[in-house]
This record gives structure tokens, C-alpha cells and sequence, in this order.
């Protein structure tokens, strides 16, 4: 942690953010003037449809937006450091030990030529400095806490070797490999049935809870959201539409957008009209 962090104050706090993607053309608006803070050891949940900005904005706190991406106003600040304004270098220190994201897409992020066990053990090697033999053994530690069968068969295999599901924990494990100050984690259930879901929930809960941890779940699962979460942000067409607690939001939402999305939940009662109390599925 930086020397002029205050751990009462928010460990990531965005003001203001609006990012652009740029064309030779002209500029095209992705999320304008988003808002919020995530504290030490607490959970937000992002929610929206899909293309709505969710990821653009994980991206941004990963200073991963690529070529045509660009914030082009606001803040984003980690323990007191505004993290528009760091080198490359300063964020690579950041990115995978103090500042971690689970990715949508587990074999684009994967290296089809490496083992499971070596992307895994390279992660705590270099944040870290952690012997080879030291890091495969929390590599396999890891396998197992991300409740994967058979750990040592899964360190041996290759990306290829492996199902949906069991990349998509893969990509939990190496997220989790330096244990993160911060996690972003994108849709990080969409490829697991109900039972595993629910376990790599509890393991996200569990490191909040126990390591202090702040979490970002970005879904458009309210079910999940409304079990880990503290606090719900809504977003549409790039902006926050609905902020506050998860109780709150979930029952008694009032943009029509949160209704309609609170009723399009298999199981719920989505309210009439704004305030109208809706009984969320969880």
C-alpha cells in the first residue's frame, strides 16, 4: 500500500470518467461522467446489458483500453494514486498483483503454447519474486481453491485440454495468484453451471471478507449480484442510471431501465411503476 493511503478512504474511487473510441473519422462516446468508489474489502456490482459500457470501464482501470480507446475526462484514483496519470512502467508493478481482472474471454487471454500450471506459476514469480518450486505449488493450491478436479493433472494440461468452464476458473486462479488489493471480475460465472457458480462466489466473498479485498462483479446476472454485493451501480447507453445499495436497487428500483431489468429475471415481479417494491430472484 502507498505511503499516503488512508484505509478509511475508498481504495478505488472514479470521478468524471468519459472514454472515447476514436476513428479516423470522428470520435465515438463510450461511457460519460461514471461515478463511484469501491472500499477495502467491499463489493459493487455493474450491471447492464451488453454493450451498455460495463467492460469499457474495467478496461479503463486496467489502463487497457488499446490503441482507439481514450479517457478523455475524469479521474481514476487507487489507494490516493490518479492511475491516468502513471507511466507504463508504474502500471505494470500494479497490474496482476494489486490491481487484478478477470477477463470474459478465457482463451483469448490464455497462451494456447503453455501449460495451465506455468501461466500460473509465472504470475507469482514476477509480481513476486516467489521460487519456481514455490509458485507451482501455489499454482496447485490455487487449482484446488477454484474447486478444479484433480490439480495435478490440470497444471500439466494445456488451455486446449480443457473446457469452457474449466478455463473460465483457470482465469479466477491467475487473477487471484498475488492476491489483489482490487478485483475486477468480468462475467466471471457465465461459462459455469449453477453449483460451481455458487462456489466461486463464496470464494470471492470469502476473499473479501477474510483478505480485505475490493471487488467489482460486472453481470447481468441480478441473482448473483443481489447475493455478494453491497452495492449496486445500473448502467445504460454508457452512463449510471441507478446507484445505491443492493437491498435497495433490487427491491425497490426506481429507473424504469432497473425495473425492466429487475423483471426480466425468471422468477421475479417487476414493479409497476418507480419505487413499486420488486421481488428480485435469488
Amino acid at each position: 500500500m502507498t505511503d499516503t493511503w488512508d484505509p478509511s478512504q475508498p481504495i478505488l474511487e472514479i470521478k468524471n470518467l468519459s472514454i472515447s473510441f476514436f476513428t479516423r473519422l470522428r470520435e465515438i462516446p463510450a461511457v460519460m461522467d461514471f461515478s463511484c468508489t469501491v472500499m477495502a474489502g467491499e463489493a459493487m456490482g455493474l450491471v447492464g446489458e451488453s454493450g451498455c459500457g460495463k467492460s469499457t470501464v474495467a478496461l479503463a482501470v486496467m489502463r487497457d483500453l488499446g490503441v482507439n480507446g481514450r479517457i478523455v475526462d475524469g479521474t481514476i484514483t487507487f489507494k490516493g494514486r490518479d492511475l491516468t496519470t502513471m507511466s507504463q512502467e508504474e502500471l505494470r508493478h500494479l497490474r496482476g498483483s494489486e490491481i487484478a481482472m478477470i477477463y470474459q474471454e478465457p482463451m483469448a487471454s490464455l497462451n494456447p503454447a503453455m501449460t495451465i500450471g506455468a501461466q500460473l506459476a509465472e504470475v507469482p514469480m514476477i509480481h513476486e519474486g516467489m521460487s519456481k518450486t514455490n509458485a507451482w505449488a501455489l499454482a496447485r493450491q490455487i487449482v484446488a481453491d477454484v474447486r478444479l478436479p484433480d490439480a495435478d493433472r490440470i497444471v500439466n494440461a494445456y488451455p486446449h485440454q480443457l473446457s469452457g468452464g474449466m478455463r473460465q476458473r483457470v482465469m479466477i486462479a491467475i487473477a487471484l495468484a498475488c492476491e489483489p488489493d482490487i478485483l475486477i471480475a468480468d462475467e466471471p460465472t457465465t461459462a459455469l453451471d449453477v453449483t460451481i457458480q455458487a462456489e466461486i462466489m463464496d470464494l470471492l466473498q470469502q476473499l473479501c471478507e477474510t483478505e480485505n479485498m475490493g471487488l467489482i462483479l460486472i453481470t447481468h446476472d441480478l441473482g448473483v449480484v443481489s447475493q455478494v454485493t453491497e452495492k449496486i451501480a445500473v448502467m445504460y447507453a454508457g452512463k449510471i442510471i441507478e446507484f445505491g445499495l443492493t437491498d435497495r436497487v433490487v427491491h425497490t428500483p426506481v429507473h424504469p431501465y432497473t425495473i425492466g431489468l429487475i423483471g426480466s429475471i425468471p422468477g421475479s415481479t417487476a414493479p409497476d411503476g418507480p419505487g413499486r417494491t420488486a421481488r428480485a430472484y435469488t
